[in-house]
């Protein structure tokens, strides 16, 4: 998996999210959701559309253009040769970010959280809603067989996040472990990535849910030709590194 930082000078979860077709996407969401209070996207994430003339500098995954804040590093989650998946790290923290085509008549994230936080209980986790900067999120507990520190081995809980955005044609969802999990102030680096996501979501036909068609950044394309052809790789952008620790996924 390619690993990425930005300088100064310049698998946790599985797939929750069953496939499904339009007339089950465009149904009523599941009792006990309840409704959530859209906060729009004022301020990101954004669509290709309204993408604000910022300056920030985003790492070109196709359908998702990711910031890299100084000093965080990103991982490009691979599964099957696909790219599915990016991984922003800051520190102890971790945003694992993924892109779904939605329909176009409304939002999916009422009834994809609900759908989390019923697999999550039935696996022995826990999930509770609350509100958060981007509306209603998931503060969730995910059993996981590495123990922590001081911790013995078998079955653990670990600390989430789920973060979600409905935009025109797309859901954003985020995932967030580590120290940002619980604590705000460690959060905000990673919520201001996730804000900074702008969303290339094309016109083509997709069904509701289906992952949004990533790929390797130029960088690092270029970065493998390079090692591959034994000549000196030229310096990309964002510096290639070596793999960064695994986030485990939950099946």
């Amino acid at each position: 998996m390619p690993l990425f930082r930005r300088r100064g000078d310049d698998d946790l979860d599985e797939d929750l999210v069953e496939a499904s077709d339009d007339a089950q996407s465009e149904g009523t969401p599941s009792a006990g959701s309840g409704p959530s209070t859209p906060p729009g996207r004022p301020s990101g994430p954004w669509d290709s559309d309204d993408v604000p003339d910022d300056g920030a500098q985003r790492l070109d995954l196709g359908a998702l253009h990711v910031p890299v804040p100084d000093g965080c590093e990103v991982r490009v989650d691979v599964q099957d040769e696909q790219v599915v998946a990016a991984t922003v790290v800051d520190g102890r923290s971790a945003l694992q970010i993924h892109g779904f085509a939605a329909p176009r008549s409304e939002g999916i994230w009422d009834e994809v959280r609900q759908e989390i936080a019923d697999s999550l209980r039935q696996g022995g986790g826990a999930a509770e809603e609350t509100d958060g900067p981007f509306g209603r999120e998931l503060r969730a507990r995910i059993p996981t067989a590495e123990p922590g520190p001081g911790q013995m081995q078998g079955q653990q809980l670990q600390p989430a996040r789920f973060i979600g955005v409905d935009g025109p044609r797309w859901f954003l969802r985020g995932l967030m472990t580590g120290a940002a999990s619980t604590d705000p102030n460690q959060a905000r680096i990673l919520e201001d990535v996730f804000r900074g996501v702008v969303v290339v979501r094309g016109g083509e036909a997709m069904a509701p849910r289906d992952l949004l068609p990533l790929r390797l950044p130029r960088e690092a394309l270029q970065h493998m030709a390079d090692q591959q052809a034994g000549e000196e790789p030229a310096k990309p952008t964002l510096d290639m590194l070596e793999r960064g620790p695994e986030i485990t996924e939950t099946r």
